[in-house]
């Protein structure tokens, strides 16, 4: 169904004639601080539910709802299709949502009897809306760590409402661990952490530490909060194969232009290099296009200083390498 049904249309008028500060106030008035307000180049599920939520089903208008709005409950269960490990097989799938346990946790729908299979920490939990590399209008990709790898799970519900939903009541929860984790932290330091896009995603080809191994095409995730540019065989795989911390200037890490002198099993010729105090790192692109993305994007961090926290990641990167 199109975006621009009736009662928008309805909406627009009644904008016109009152003013859009007007009507701001009357359908934003209670938006919960987690509650994540689309931008112009979000997804369309994202920008479509908004709408939806304020206008047709009122949820920011102050009045006491019943039953309660589910990502306001603190508890949130249903179904999920999410994406086998090994496979591309999406299998229906419990998730359990708990703010007081600050948990999420995942069950074989056929046998929940085993226990679940996994349990996963707010604490380290992102989500973040994917439809074009799942293949669904809905599709949720959900990232965590465990106690070796970063995880992912691939994930999407029919009903966009239902995923919006999941979407926000993750938020709601990631907000309450952060207002726990960072007691004096402020809304505006602390709703920017709730959860977050990636700066840059895509293919490139990868060689190995000696720079003479034959090159590997990988998939990369750029996060930027955490500093870190994962690699992956697939852009679906359930786990990284290996992470490069990005730090800063000062403290010897750098990006640049890079033509290796030997190139054995490479397609592409548009190179980078990413340089770190214990290792070189070399990627080819496929198009300048594709090079000079990754290298704003990667100067983009390496501009920002290093809060404490990073200096934690970075020790775990290297220890793991």
């Amino acid at each position: 169904m199109s975006m621009c049904n009736l009662s928008v249309c309805l909406l627009g008028k009644f904008m016109k004639s009152s003013g859009n500060a007007s009507a701001k106030v009357m359908y934003e008035r209670a938006v919960p601080p987690y509650y994540y307000r689309p931008k112009e180049n979000d997804h369309a599920v994202l920008r479509e539910q908004w709408i939806r939520a304020k206008y047709e089903r009122t949820e920011f208008s102050g009045e006491t709802k019943y039953p309660p709005l589910a990502y306001t409950t603190g508890f949130y269960e249903g179904l999920l299709w999410k994406k086998g490990k090994e496979n591309t097989q999406f299998l229906k799938r419990k998730f359990v949502l708990s703010e007081r346990e600050f948990t999420m946790t995942y069950y074989n729908k056929d046998n929940e009897s085993k226990g679940p299979k996994a349990v996963i920490p707010i604490k380290d939990l992102n989500a973040t809306f994917q439809p074009d590399k799942i293949g669904h209008p809905n599709g949720l990709q959900l990232i965590y760590q465990d106690a070796i790898h970063t995880r992912n799970l691939y994930v999407y519900h029919e009903s966009p409402q239902e995923i919006v939903t999941w979407y926000n009541a993750i938020r709601a929860a990631r907000y309450a661990y952060l207002k726990t984790a960072y007691p004096t932290g402020s809304d505006e330091e602390l709703i920017p952490k709730i959860t977050r896009n990636y700066l840059k995603e895509g293919y490139m080809e990868k060689t190995g530490p000696q720079q003479t191994e034959s090159f590997k095409k990988r998939w990369f995730i750029l996060d930027s909060q955490n500093r870190k540019l994962l690699y992956f065989k697939g852009q679906l795989d359930a786990e990284e194969l290996g992470a490069v911390f990005i730090g800063t200037e000062s403290n010897g890490y750098s990006v640049k232009e890079y033509i290796p002198k030997h190139t054995r099993g490479n397609k592409w010729n548009c190179g980078l290099m990413v340089d770190t105090p214990g290792r070189q790192f070399v990627f080819m692109c496929e198009q300048e296009r594709d090079k000079k993305e990754w290298l704003d994007a990667l100067k983009h961090v390496l501009s920002r200083p290093m809060a404490p926290q990073d200096y934690t990641v970075e020790a775990n990167i290297k220890y793991k390498n």
